[in-house]
Formats: structure tokens, C-alpha cells, sequence
């Protein structure tokens, strides 16, 4: 019994799943986008990894559901390719004990 073509057919998936790990880390960078552009995205999903410049990212999210029970919410604004400061959401963080109300 012949085994040649199932370890072929291993080795082809495990080379399809290696080649697609550069491409799965690929995050839409908000600088490339406009801040429409980028709003509207995190809007649409929900919740979205952008990246920020260079090699600095974070979770954006339309509102409040998208955060744990115990978080909250802190306005976000990132660099846009038409905007220094654009408003594209919230990010979720765990208050400190200081923290009375999140901003939305």
C-alpha cells in the first residue's frame, strides 16, 4: 500500500496554511485610509484591529457592546490620511478605581 499521495496532500495543506500567516497578520492601517474611510469600517464590523503607524495597532469599536462587561470605553482618535486626529470610535479598557463613568 502506497502512502505517497496522503503525505502530498499533507504537505501541500501545511505549505497553504504557512503561506497564508503574512497575509492573515495584515491589519488596514488608518493611516492609508481616509477618516470616512476608516470610521466606517469600524462601524460596519463593529469592532476592528487597525493599525495606527508604523508598527502600533489597536481594537476599535462602534460602542459599548463590543467591550467585556467590565470594561469601558475611551474615545479614540488616530492619524487618518486626510486627518491628524480623526475620531474612528471607542477603545474598551478596564477602569481603575478612580474611574467613575466611561465616555459613552
Amino acid at each position: 500500500m502506497r502512502r505517497f499521495p496522503s503525505r502530498c496532500a499533507s504537505l501541500c495543506v501545511a505549505l497553504l496554511i504557512a503561506g497564508s500567516g503574512p497575509a492573515l497578520a495584515q491589519r488596514p492601517s488608518t493611516t492609508n485610509l481616509t477618516c470616512a474611510q476608516a470610521r466606517a469600517l469600524v462601524t460596519r464590523q463593529g469592532a476592528a484591529v487597525l493599525g495606527t503607524g508604523g508598527p502600533t495597532y489597536d481594537r476599535f469599536v462602534r460602542d459599548r457592546s463590543f467591550c467585556e462587561a467590565t470594561e469601558i470605553g475611551r474615545r479614540a482618535f488616530v492619524p487618518t490620511r486626510d486627518t491628524p486626529g480623526c475620531f474612528v470610535g471607542f477603545t474598551c479598557y478596564e477602569p481603575s478605581r478612580g474611574d467613575r463613568f466611561g465616555d459613552f
